[in-house]
């Protein structure tokens, strides 16, 4: 199924209020991807989402959801996990559970059931009839995302699902979320953080300013910035010099430089031949955090970085 898009939007665009929230948004997710969202807050993510997902309309622009240009005719396949967290405090975990299952259209027997199961398969079987206001704050996440899982559908949208998990809780969502796609579901995160996003996706959009300026693999977006050489050569001259860009100063006994366009065989012959005596010669390609600083900007990288300072304070 790697042909055949869960999502599909072209030229989505939402104002609030006369105010641009989102401006022309194209995404095309594949079926059974892992496929992120990312940017700063405010960047237009829950607003693309939201309208996604058909809880929003856009102002322009059309979508399709598993096939489908009503996508509201689709929540029974859709699991979504919505960035503002909220469960009813009397209600006992399970009963939460089975509860937003029957939202997508379980039976409560049959969501009592599942839910009971996924419980204990996340090490949390002993706090299925606890009431949700007895649970710490991250098992009240854990129930909710839970709940969003129990109806089993097809494609499941996070909406910043590690923000306010401990380590321990974020590295359980991220096998998890492998654990989806393993299983043939779509799902889509938005996030601020890029090392989930890099770790996790097969794909991304940017997003900053409501605008996408980017959206594909994330190979693709680290292949914006040309990998870096660094050379170690016991010689400091010669005719291999010409190998390496005009000008370039050693640092001690390093080379550091952009990877010539011609790719690195050709580089290695002219050292080899020179005689440079090479003692080490590694190949760093650009991380994704690279690539967002490249493609959005630095303005979007420093509130990127400033909502990652504030979580964690």
């Amino acid at each position: 199924m790697a042909h055949k898009l869960a999502i599909e939007a072209k030229g989505l665009l939402k104002r609030f209020e006369g105010t641009l929230a989102v401006s022309g948004v194209d995404l095309a997710v594949p079926a059974e991807s892992i496929y992120g969202i990312l940017g700063p807050n405010g960047a237009g993510k829950t607003t693309t989402l939201r309208m996604l997902l058909g809880i929003i309309d856009p102002d322009e622009g059309t979508r399709t959801l598993l096939g489908s240009d009503d996508p509201v005719s689709m929540a029974h396949a859709v699991g979504y996990l919505p960035e503002e967290r909220g469960l009813y405090p009397a209600m006992k975990a399970i009963e939460a559970i089975a509860f937003m299952g029957a939202l997508r259209g379980l039976s409560l027997a049959e969501g009592r059931e599942r839910g009971r199961e996924l419980l204990e398969d996340y090490g949390l079987g002993y706090a299925a009839d606890r009431d949700v206001r007895q649970l710490s704050k991250g098992m009240a996440q854990t129930v909710q995302l839970l709940g969003t899982l129990v109806h089993r559908p097809r494609l499941v949208v996070f909406d910043e699902p590690f923000s306010g998990l401990d380590a321990i809780n974020q590295g359980k969502l991220e096998v998890l979320i492998r654990d989806l796609a393993k299983e043939g579901t779509t799902v889509i995160f938005s996030t601020h953080v890029i090392a989930h996003a890099e770790r996790l996706c097969d794909e991304v959009a940017i997003i900053a300013g409501g605008r996408v300026p980017f959206a594909g693999p994330v190979d693709d977006a680290r292949d914006r910035i040309r990998p870096r050489v660094r050379l170690e050569t016991q010689a400091r001259d010669g005719a291999w010099r010409a190998a390496l860009p005009a000008g370039l100063e050693p640092e001690g006994a390093f080379w550091n430089f952009e990877l010539p366009e011609s790719g690195v065989e050709p580089l290695l012959r002219s050292l080899i031949e020179g005689q440079a005596g090479i003692q080490s010669l590694s190949i760093e390609r650009a991380g994704l955090h690279d690539a967002f600083v490249e493609i959005a900007g630095e303005a979007a990288a420093r509130q990127l970085e400033a909502d990652m300072a504030g979580e964690r304070r």
